[in-house]
């Protein structure tokens, strides 16, 4: 009984298909149990109603979790840019034109991983709501110090997710209720999904622990108050986007004209993102002095990462596709994990690297694969007809099918330190996966200087310095080069090509569309199965 009522309220509720409503319940630890045993003491209620959440920002299938899977939040916000591509290469990756599709930004409001997207975010989102209401419900019969911390947690948890679906979708359902009927829910404008998470971030982040979220304890992979200030410095940094409600008139806000309260203080938009930094830096992160160390094996000690995704093989059921996906079969093999060959770096990006020039990036290694392949123990890697496996970054085209380089073209993903004791072909490791981390915190406070006509030189340099670069001016063409460098693979570059005005642009295998320059696909469309269900909703413009 207890079972078909949840069923009934997620499927009314939850702005998804039923498909996916079965799927939910299934990862729901709450339907195995009454109501009553789940939330009897407050024990339960923080097991139930705050640490069950964590369980959904990772994932371990398609369109799950803020990283690790595919077809999700990462890959709509990688896949979409200059950074990567996955090319066709003959009977591999055509996948229906879905990887082209995104490249080429040809999404229809039909795209599976979009709406796949949109449901998963949706149902984190629903399921902090009736979190709350369950907080609610125990705290009218107990007086708790803890409940006013829980609220505060799972207030934050759904306002990091409406920063996804506003950052994603842009004019979005603002659902606070789980009990609200499909007809009251209405859909808002940006600007007022905007000033609703950054109102409830700066609400609850006094009531959050200050510890590392990073590192193992109590508070590991949860929502501290660094995590937090990193929220805020992003929201601020991207203010000019996320207050402008129309973002296909060429008309945008001026963040020297959009104003925070910080601290008692009225700041503009880039004077909050350097407050919100330096709360960081005060609370004592610094950048690691080996920039491959925050993505090791066993990474919990990064002084670095700010938010992370918990990875253990018997703990956890996240997953980690993203160098699976990438290498090449035999090189994959060679490790003893698996491969898929696909993923690569565009043209772009070996230029921005500067690859095959003198003065390559020194990220370049850490970052990719290119040329010949080697095992872990330097022995040269092999095709299964004998020939040295060698990739070749320059032969990356979006089809590379019935060339000689169809399954060899492209530099292949080398962020994450390789974990030979991975399970399922590698996805299951322990490298944990970075999401937030200090060098974005100085890049951002070093860009808000520029556009707040201050120097940001030190910011962006103290970045450089760390892998051995050279000294550049801080300007925002070399900002927006930087982030490239520096957060290479971390799913960044479609907020930041928005941000710098780059998203839209045509590049190597990608034109731009007819009226694109508008920036209408700066946003993803509202998923018409999404529409269908409601239609008080109204579709994007360009869709």
């Amino acid at each position: 009984m207890k079972r078909q009522y949840i069923y009934r309220f997620l499927c009314v509720i939850l702005l998804m298909l039923p498909a996916s409503c079965s799927e939910f319940l299934k990862e729901d630890p709450r339907d195995r149990l009454s109501e009553e045993e789940a939330y009897k003491t407050l024990a339960d209620v923080y097991l139930n109603s705050v640490a069950s959440l964590y369980t959904y920002v990772g994932g371990y299938s398609d369109s799950q979790g803020l990283q690790g899977t595919g077809r999700g939040v990462y890959d709509l916000n990688t896949f979409t840019t200059d950074e990567a591509i996955m090319p066709t290469r003959g009977g591999d990756w055509y996948d229906g034109g879905f990887w082209q599709g995104l490249f080429l930004h040809k999404w229809g409001t039909d795209n599976d991983a979009i709406q796949a997207t949109w449901e998963y975010l949706y149902k984190v989102v629903n399921l902090c709501n009736k979190s709350l209401e369950k907080i609610d419900s125990f705290a009218e019969t107990h007086s708790n110090a803890e409940l006013p911390v829980y609220r505060a947690e799972v207030r934050a948890m759904r306002a990091m997710y409406y920063y996804y679906l506003m950052d994603l979708f842009g004019r979005v359902p603002l659902v606070l209720s789980s009990s609200t009927p499909m007809k009251e829910v209405v859909q808002k404008e940006r600007k007022e999904i905007f000033e609703f998470v950054v109102k409830e971030l700066q609400t609850v982040e006094s009531l959050l622990a200050e510890e590392r979220s990073n590192q193992p304890g109590d508070y590991y992979g949860r929502l501290t108050r660094p995590v937090i200030y990193f929220l805020l410095a992003k929201l601020a940094l991207n203010a000019e986007i996320y207050t402008d409600n129309n973002w296909t008139d060429g008309i945008h806000p001026n963040g020297k004209s959009i104003y925070f309260e910080v601290d008692g203080n009225r700041l503009n938009s880039w004077q909050t993102t350097i407050a919100y930094c330096n709360k960081i830096t005060v609370a004592g992160y610094q950048l690691e002095p080996q920039y491959e160390r925050n993505f090791a094996v066993f990474n919990e000690s990064s002084e670095e990462n700010i938010f992370t995704i918990p990875m253990n093989k018997t703990m956890y059921t996240n997953q980690m596709q993203y160098l699976f996906r990438s290498r090449h079969y035999n090189h994959a093999k060679a490790y003893g994990l698996g491969g898929e060959n696909g993923s690569s770096a565009t043209i772009e990006i070996l230029n921005t690297f500067g690859y095959g020039t003198n003065d390559v990036d020194p990220r370049f290694d850490k970052c990719y694969f290119a040329g010949i392949v080697y095992d872990l123990k330097g022995n040269v890697v092999a095709l299964d007809n004998g020939i040295v496996l060698e990739y070749f970054p320059w032969k990356v085209l979006l089809d590379v099918s019935n060339t000689p380089y169809e399954k060899t073209a492209g530099a292949r993903m080398k962020k994450y330190e390789v974990d030979v004791t991975a399970t399922k072909d590698g996805k299951l490791m322990e490298n944990d996966i970075v999401l937030f981390r200090y060098a974005d915190v100085l890049l951002m406070k070093s860009e808000a200087k520029v556009r707040n006509g201050e120097n940001g030189d030190a910011e962006l340099n103290e970045v450089r310095y760390r892998v051995g670069a050279s000294a550049r001016e801080a300007t925002l063409e070399n900002l927006l080069a930087e982030r490239q460098l520096e957060l290479a693979w971390e799913g960044w570059r479609r907020q930041d090509l928005i941000r710098f005005g780059q998203f839209t642009r045509a590049y190597s295998s990608r034109p731009q569309l007819p009226n694109e320059q508008n920036g209408y696909t700066t946003v993803f469309p509202i998923p018409e199965k999404i529409i269908g269900m409601n239609p008080l909703l109204i579709q994007n413009a360009g869709y």
